[in-house]
């Protein structure tokens, strides 16, 4: 069990970073919301889940050790992959998913892409005695911004290899979907929306 990496970040995609440790490039599968924490050529740590296949190794890294837990508990419903697991903390921060399975939010799982209403429903009921509830108030990774969402969409596409240009056509693009948001954004979706307008724009 790899449990974390720690080195400099030597590249940067849409959906994984690159983190040199002892001069092997561990490639790293990531959120947006945590892609958006890395800078590529400086220091980097990520918690990590190891999931292995008969096929395949794959590494799935997260800012902080709370999100890491998150993706392997949402594993253990039936239905649940890694990659819907990182989907939902895509959307969602680790206390918005408890929040929700606690409260019974059939809204906020079907905002994930690949869930709709009956999935959103069976994932309520098998993870209400797994996820636990909210630890604290504290802003995690990928919850409500309320202040600087363009400032830190923008940093986090510079920090991706985007151009200047790219990256402010970007935010101008989501901008819509921000002030939607009633002015809470979530950095987040934000992003994902972006590199989703850059990719057409390509």
């Amino acid at each position: 069990m790899i449990a974390f990496v720690s080195g400099t970040v030597a590249a940067l995609a849409p959906d994984a970073a690159v983190v040199e440790v002892g001069g092997v490039g561990m490639s790293v599968q990531c959120t947006p919301d945590t892609l958006s924490t890395l800078r590529l050529g400086q220091p980097a740590k990520l918690h990590t889940s190891l999931v292995v296949r008969e096929d395949s190794l794959t590494l799935y890294g997260f800012a902080d050790d709370d999100a890491r837990q998150v993706f392997v508990l949402l594993q253990t419903a039936s239905g649940v992959g890694p990659r819907l697991a990182q989907a939902m903390l895509a959307v969602h921060s680790p206390d918005a998913l408890r929040r929700a399975v606690a409260t019974g939010d059939e809204k906020a799982l079907t905002a994930v892409p690949g869930i709709g209403k009956k999935g959103a429903q069976k994932l309520l009921l098998e993870l209400k005695d797994r996820l636990g509830a909210p630890v604290g108030t504290a802003p995690a990774i990928g919850a409500p911004v309320t202040q600087g969402w363009r400032d830190q969409l923008y940093a986090a596409l510079i920090g991706l290899g985007y151009a200047t240009r790219e990256a402010e056509e970007a935010v101008t693009a989501v901008a819509p979907q921000a002030e939607a948001a009633g002015g809470t954004p979530q950095v987040g979706p934000l992003l994902k929306a972006a590199l989703q307008t850059l990719n057409r724009a390509r």
